[in-house]
């Protein structure tokens, strides 16, 4: 029944409840996420930390400042006993936002199910696995784009035999939102995504023919849903039926159920605002809307972002509010007594397919260019991206596109709710230390010739073309660490670089511009030579989207620019530094490691000389870190509620005035 009402007699079952939540250690993680299910949530979404997404243990030199940062740090299947201490693996639903080292943390969780009984035909949840959109926006990549489609398969593969209820991949719009993708262009690049890791196992001969439409009716995507309500709820419907068709036309799969859209749902934490964060409790019910009301376009799971999140880290109850939004629709209401309430919308219909149309429009050019994979390494999503981030945050700045608090309505009263100690979650410095720590005592104490066995075991089988899961789980078992993994794989792929995009993408002109290159044009001519800006991105962070966004305006303002994408140690960003001798550094941080990272370059450009450098810094930085850094001579921080990329240039370009002129 699609039209009516139940008339009480029945309600369908409500979506699985999470919130994305992890930090520091595995203990402290532990009990956050027991207390979160105390309070009714229903299902994990685990945040695993920036060296554990990268393959590093918390004592190699690119973790330092990350680990426990934005997520819970995982070196072994010790910290893995930790994290689900006292939570039944078989009766827990666990997504996993992990990517290039999905099979090792897959690998981990299966191997303490193992130790603690739970059957692997029993567990369910996903690991995320979407290793293209890591190139395009998110940048926890490790390896080459062959590689890593080559691990996403044995996981595939290995799911399908092992674990038939766990999926094996999360095909991942949601952060090509976050870098300014458009719905044509979250439609189609998901779904070119999706195209090419079924084609890839298709072509890999590991799942057998007859097998194989289970396994595409385990692949699942995780989405996004922003402000633009109604678009939003199309472009769900869109989504359905895309998948729907594509599965059938060319996969062949006749059973409707393996051809449904599953998909788990954060909604827009994009659109959160650090200006009057309060306002952003009414965008995240918005959006949430977007993806529950529509019965056929339902999610399966929905995690929402806490109303402070552009300030920091959420507190628990934080957490527990955005929790409560889901349980009041879910429980309070009568949604879930109707079928669908749009289907018959004329508009709705229209909308839907126009979206379809353009999607597959933007389909048939990626696929002329030989699928996803071969779209990354033109750059062309990438570039893409970068353009439609540019025209997003264009619209903010001339105003065009209304953002509340931010670009109109910015009248405030001060707000009760951000203010004062503890008004967003901290991470205590000593986090790190304690972590490697725990992982020498670990080394110490494991069988080292069973670990080194494993290992040799692992890089044979990635050499002879072996399934790596099996292998896997025997290093996990062996005590093997999440670095040595992860070198052992580096020593048999190698690592990849992804493009930027930026060189690529169409510059801006108007009118403002053009009194800011004259400015550029007037400090050029006084340094005798043009304005130097290197843009860099410290540590493992690989939001580059601000970064991105940032060396592209530089560039259009006149300014020689030097960017060289993510993932770089603070030695590596003063070397730059001095080789091309630039006038003014810009470092990008988005991962809460800012005060490690930004005062080790400054202490580094001090020991090389360049003590006239100004640095200035970007990200969401508290008001108290700020002035931290400021006091360790940055010469400006920059936080989301600066929003007029225009404006940061004219300032960057006075500050490198002010020292040209203290030089002369």
């Amino acid at each position: 029944m699609t039209g009516g009402p139940h008339h009480g007699t029945s309600r369908d079952k409500p979506w699985i409840f999470r919130t994305y939540a992890g930090h520091s250690s595995a203990t402290a993680s532990n009990a956050l996420y027991r207390a979160n299910l105390a309070k009714g949530q229903t299902g994990l979404s685990v945040a695993f930390d920036l060296p554990t997404q990268t393959g590093y243990d918390p004592d190699h030199a690119l973790a330092k400042g990350e680990v426990g940062k934005v997520g819970v740090s995982i070196a072994h299947i010790g910290d893995m006993r930790a994290l689900f201490t006292d939570i039944p693996l078989d009766r827990m639903n666990t997504s996993m936002t992990i990517n290039a080292t999905a099979a090792w943390l897959l690998a981990l969780y299966v191997a303490v199910a193992d130790e603690t009984g739970a059957p692997r035909t029993a567990l369910t949840g996903t690991t995320q696995n979407d290793i293209i959109k890591e190139y395009l926006s998110r940048g926890t990549y490790v390896f080459p784009p062959a590689p890593s489609m080559r691990l996403i398969t044995d996981v595939i593969a290995w799911t399908g035999r092992e674990t038939p209820k766990f999926n094996p991949i999360n095909v991942c719009s949601y952060h090509l939102q976050e870098a300014g993708a458009t719905p044509t262009q979250e439609l189609a690049f998901a779904l070119a995504t999706a195209i090419a890791v079924l084609d890839a196992a298709k072509a890999s001969g590991a799942i057998p023919e007859a097998e194989f439409p289970q396994a595409v009716g385990r692949i699942s995507f995780f989405v996004n849903a922003g402000l633009r309500f109604v678009t939003e709820l199309c472009k769900m419907r869109a989504f359905v039926e895309l998948w729907d068709e594509i599965c059938a036309d060319r996969y062949g799969v006749e059973d409707p159920k393996y051809r449904r859209f599953r998909y788990g749902v954060q909604v827009n934490s994009l659109g959160l605002t650090e200006s009057q964060p309060e306002n952003n409790v009414y965008r995240i019910l918005i959006e949430m809307l977007a993806v529950t009301l529509s019965k056929n376009a339902r999610a399966r799971a929905v995690q929402l972002p806490a109303w402070n999140e552009a300030l920091g880290l959420p507190r628990p109850f934080d957490q527990q509010w955005s929790l409560r939004a889901q349980q009041i629709l879910a429980f309070e209401t009568d949604l879930l007594e109707y079928g669908d309430l749009f289907d018959g919308s004329t508009v709705v219909e229209t909308r839907v397919a126009e979206l379809k149309a353009a999607a597959k429009e933007e389909l048939a050019r990626i696929d002329a260019m030989g699928g996803a994979v071969a779209a990354i390494e033109s750059s062309y999503m990438k570039q893409q991206l970068v353009e439609s981030n540019g025209r997003r945050l264009a619209g903010i700045e001339s105003g065009a596109q209304v953002v509340v608090g931010v670009n109109a309505y910015t009248e405030s009263e001060p707000s009760p709710l951000a203010t004062g100690a503890g008004a967003v979650l901290t991470v205590p410095e000593t986090v790190e230390a304690e972590a490697v720590d725990r992982l020498e005592a670990w080394r110490a104490a494991r069988d080292a010739e069973a670990a080194a066995a494993a290992l040799a075991d692992l890089e044979a089988a990635a050499r002879d073309g072996r399934n790596l899961m099996e292998p896997s789980i025997a290093c996990a078992k062996a005590g093997v660490t999440t670095g040595e993994w992860g070198t052992a794989l580096r020593r048999v792929f190698g690592e990849f670089r992804a493009p930027t995009g930026v060189g690529q993408a169409m510059r801006t002109s108007s009118d403002e511009l053009a009194s800011i290159r004259a400015e550029v044009d007037a400090v050029s001519d006084r340094l005798g030579r043009r304005l130097k800006f290197l843009v860099g991105k410290p540590g493992l962070d690989g939001h580059s989207n601000g970064a991105e966004q940032i060396a592209m305006r530089a560039r259009d303002c006149g300014m020689e620019v030097v960017y060289e994408g993510i993932r770089l140690t603070p030695a590596e960003i003063v070397n730059a530094a001095l080789e091309e001798g630039v006038h003014v550094v810009g470092l990008s941080v988005l991962s809460g490691s800012h005060v490690a990272l930004v005062s080790e370059v400054m202490e580094r450009m001090r020991r090389a000389g360049l003590d006239d450098v100004p640095v200035v810094v970007g990200g969401i930085i508290p008001a108290e870190d700020a002035e931290t850094l400021k006091a360790r001579g940055v010469a400006a921080v920059y936080t989301p509620k600066d929003f007029q990329l225009s404006e940061i240039m004219r300032q960057i370009v006075k500050i490198v005035a002010a020292g040209e002129t203290e030089a002369a």
